[in-house]
């Protein structure tokens, strides 16, 4: 009877491994776009991953409070929840930090925010996206598989976090259909001016004219912001996330009245009551992912 009992542990134990999640990391990931600096990044491979069926892909910034498990957004157990419910796909997750100036990642900032985080999430330029696609996804798909389909990738973040998400998918919807937009910072914190005050490099601000007067990019997106959020030297966060809203829906509206075929925005949006913080971002969390997946099959890899 031992024995009997020894060879069906053999049998079950591997399953119930395999249904376990996994978070992988922190792993290191030096930037030749942003010469100088480090990151970090996480990888979180879901219950039962098979590299036979790319699961669906998530890419959130600011990835230590992401992963952190006593801060607001809690992204892995937030997906261990839904995919185990089927609520929706099978999602491997990419928690990744703003870069650092220095060889190694600093073990003492915890929390805190990395020395390079505003030359990189509140540009408008190409770098973070050409960071994001030709140096981390290629380091992590080295290892493990997840789905190139547009449709089933999706970048977020939080504030600045929330404005290089949209950046990465605004420049290359090729490669990131979905956008998770929380407490977002369309301000013009990325503005700076030349010896003689001509501005040198733009904000966010810039967003809500730049929908209006460039072609529809195919994109989901979902915006939330809190009435109490920031009013300071950069701009009102709340207006400034309402402008976007405004401009995508402006966009489709025009196009209908033309009668232009191809893309149109597919909005989504949540204003709540908090500040500046994660908390009413990692609220919904669960309900965004359901909305922003909710034409695919949970068994879909």
């Amino acid at each position: 009877m031992r024995a009997i009992f020894l060879a069906l542990v053999a049998l079950l134990l591997p399953a119930e491994v395999a249904a376990q999640s996994r978070l992988e990391g922190p792993f290191e990931l030096h930037s030749k776009i942003y010469p100088g600096t480090v990151r970090r990044y996480w990888v979180y491979l879901p219950a039962g991953y098979d590299p036979a069926k790319p699961p669906n892909l998530l890419l959130f910034q600011d990835g230590q409070r992401a992963i952190n498990p006593s801060g607001s957004l809690r992204v892995p157990a937030v997906l261990d929840t839904l995919i185990a419910a089927k609520a929706i796909a099978a999602t491997l997750g990419i928690f990744v930090t703003p870069g650092n100036r220095s060889e190694r990642y600093p073990d003492t900032l915890g929390m805190q925010n990395p020395d390079h985080r505003v030359q990189e999430y509140d540009a408008l330029s190409d770098a973070y996206a050409r960071m994001t696609l030709d140096e981390l996804l290629p380091a992590v798909a080295a290892r493990w598989r997840f789905a190139t389909d547009p449709r089933r990738r999706a970048i977020g973040g939080t504030s600045s976090g929330a404005i290089a998400a949209f950046t990465v998918a605004w420049r290359h919807p090729e490669a990131f259909g979905n956008v998770l937009s929380f407490i977002g910072s369309y301000t013009s914190i990325g503005l700076t001016f030349g010896p003689d005050g001509t501005p040198r490099t733009y904000g966010g601000d810039i967003y809500p004219g730049l929908i209006r007067k460039r072609p529809i990019r195919p994109l989901r997106i979902f915006l939330q912001d809190g009435r109490g959020d920031l009013d300071n030297e950069h701009g009102n966060w709340f207006l400034a996330n309402q402008q976007m809203l405004k401009s995508l829906e402006w966009a489709n509206a025009h196009a209908d009245a033309e009668g232009q075929t191809g893309a149109r925005y597919d909005i989504g949006f949540r204003w709540t009551a908090g500040g500046h913080s994660d908390a009413d971002g990692g609220a919904i969390l669960p309900d965004v992912l359901r909305w922003i997946w909710r034409d695919q099959p949970a068994s879909s890899g």
